[in-house]
């Protein structure tokens, strides 16, 4: 029988460590291995940075714990809100827009999705919607900047 040794909270650190900092020396195939071992699907299509980075959340996360449920709540609740449209939120300025009848076309897993400008926001399937975040949401299911989704802005300025 092997006796089982509990680590403590500075060998649990320097173990943390060690995996973080053997991530820089993994190769992007390496590197979406270890995603599927830790996340349990596969890696996204993003760049070895941002795979690197939830990487590191990852292994902080299963080694700490991750958020509290009522933290999670409190954020989805928080989304819900935002989404729903009733919190005020920014206005972009009018010279920023689209003009209004502009017709945005985003193609998300084999299917064409369209988008009309209106003098009020967003059409999208019959539906008016405020913001292109919304409607990025509903057509992949997680949170999106619509801007950055629908292609009028780079994901990387502002």
């Amino acid at each position: 029988m092997t006796a089982v040794v509990k680590k403590t909270n500075h060998d649990q650190d320097q173990s943390v460590l060690a995996q973080i900092a053997d991530l820089k020396s993994l190769s992007i195939a390496d590197l979406k291995a270890k995603w599927q071992v830790l996340f349990g699907t596969p890696a996204p299509l993003y760049n070895r940075r941002f795979i690197e980075s939830r990487l590191t959340y990852r292994i902080q996360e299963l080694a700490y714990g991750g958020l509290k449920p009522e933290t999670i709540k409190r954020l989805e609740e928080l989304g819900e809100e935002l989404d729903g449209g009733r919190i005020e939120v920014r206005k972009r300025s009018a010279n920023l827009l689209p003009i209004t009848g502009t017709r945005l076309l985003r193609e998300w897993q084999g299917v064409e999705h369209t988008v009309t400008v209106t003098d009020s926001g967003f059409d999208y399937m019959g539906q008016p919607y405020q913001s292109l975040s919304a409607i990025a949401r509903r057509i992949t299911g997680t949170r999106w900047n619509g801007w950055t989704f629908f292609g009028l802005k780079n994901g990387r300025s502002r």
